[in-house]
């Protein structure tokens, strides 16, 4: 891990997931955001750690977490630099207990992903890259392991889908698809697979935010996979009103057309 910032920023996403596993062992209470999505006791522990943690790091620096998510697009649009943060990403892998959730933490620059920290405290597994400084998989205290994503071999596809929010689209999109391996997952973790070359595809066909895929699009593009929107052009942030994302895919090597499928 050649670059400071990026020692930091894992340091800060450790400590966030202390806290969430605090709460996770002791027992979770869990709230209801306005759109219904759930939110607990460790959504907000974290985000303070790691808001706390980036401010003292980069003071010049502006947050975007979800749990801070209501800054309007008239300042967030002067914004050239910032952090990007889901604090719990799979609070209903949380909830459930199955160790499926994340720490995401991305630097954007102009529009780009150019470092993210992605961090499974219930796994103790943390991947992470930056530009020019490729992705990383560490499980543990173990040595760090370069990751890149596999060659696509149509004998032999892996796919990995939401644990939680697979629906109608995506169960005809596989079907179409034809042979394939099907892994089931929670959380960023998804686009982490693809970027560790155990999968060649994550089709999400369903609304996601972006502090659910800032960080682990960095890693995947670094591990040398691309994360596209339905005109397989690379996501790009914080450039509407909206903070949700279209459909996409996270792809790894090779230049397959996906979309027939669709």
């Amino acid at each position: 891990m050649t670059s400071p910032l990026l020692h930091d920023v894992v340091e800060i996403a450790k400590r966030a997931g202390k806290a969430i596993m605090a709460v996770y062992e002791q027992g979770i209470e869990v709230q209801h955001k306005a759109d219904n999505s759930p939110l607990t006791q460790a959504d907000m522990a974290a985000h303070h750690i790691i808001e706390d943690g980036l401010n003292q790091l980069t003071p010049k620096l502006p947050v975007l977490s979800e749990e801070s998510a209501s800054i309007p697009f008239a300042t967030r649009r002067q914004w050239g630099r910032y952090w990007l943060v889901d604090p719990l990403d799979g609070t209903r892998e949380f909830i459930k207990r199955n160790g499926e959730f994340t720490v995401n933490i991305a630097l954007i620059e102009d529009h780009q992903p150019v470092l993210g920290v992605v961090f499974a405290p219930a796994l103790n597994l943390l991947f992470y890259g930056a530009r020019g400084e490729g992705a990383y998989r560490q499980l543990h205290d173990h040595i760090p392991e370069p990751m890149r994503t596999r060659d696509f071999d149509p004998t032999r596809v892996a796919v990995v889908g939401s644990r939680s929010h697979a629906g109608d689209e995506l169960t005809r999109f596989l079907d179409r698809m034809g042979p394939h391996m099907l892994i089931s997952m929670g959380s960023s973790l998804k686009i982490c697979l693809v970027a560790e070359g155990r999968a060649d595809l994550y089709p999400r066909l369903g609304l996601t935010s972006e502090w659910d895929t800032a960080a682990a699009q960095c890693v995947l593009e670094q591990a040398g996979g691309r994360l596209v929107g339905m005109d397989d052009v690379a996501f790009r942030y914080n450039l509407k009103d909206s903070l949700l994302n279209p459909h996409f895919f996270a792809v790894g090597s090779g230049s397959h057309d996906w979309k027939q499928y669709l």
